[in-house]
């Protein structure tokens, strides 16, 4: 027998890491309120046009995060990891190159992919 999860339920499990912001942190958040003040250096709204589903790279789906460029760094300090909050939740957190940030600058968040393989 075949194994198979069609795409829109796929696509449905990538819907729920979807957020509303994305943060820039000095370290690896455990929860919304560390993504959001506690360890932010940088914050920028997002919405579902910055999110774009298509077919996994190796199999199955995934999301495609695209952050709008030229964020403005509320807080000085070293940006080492990307956290997606929405409203009061922590939806993902992912490491990214250490780099200095200054008060009063932007940064330009990377995108961020997220892949569900097919089933094996």
């Amino acid at each position: 027998m075949g194994k198979k999860i069609p795409d829109t339920e796929l696509d449905a499990q990538l819907s729920v890491l979807e957020g509303d912001a994305v943060h820039v942190c000095s370290a690896e958040p455990l929860n919304h309120t560390e993504a959001s003040s506690t360890l932010a250096l940088a914050t920028q709204a997002i919405a579902g046009g910055n999110y774009a589903k298509a077919n996994g790279d190796t199999s199955g789906r995934k999301s495609t995060l695209t952050p709008p460029t030229g964020t403005s760094i509320g807080s000085s300090g070293t940006g080492n990891h990307v956290a997606v909050t929405s409203g009061t939740t922590l939806k993902q957190v992912t490491t990214c190159p250490a780099q200095a940030l200054t008060v009063g600058g932007t940064v330009d968040i990377g995108a961020l992919v997220h892949e569900i393989a097919d089933p094996a």
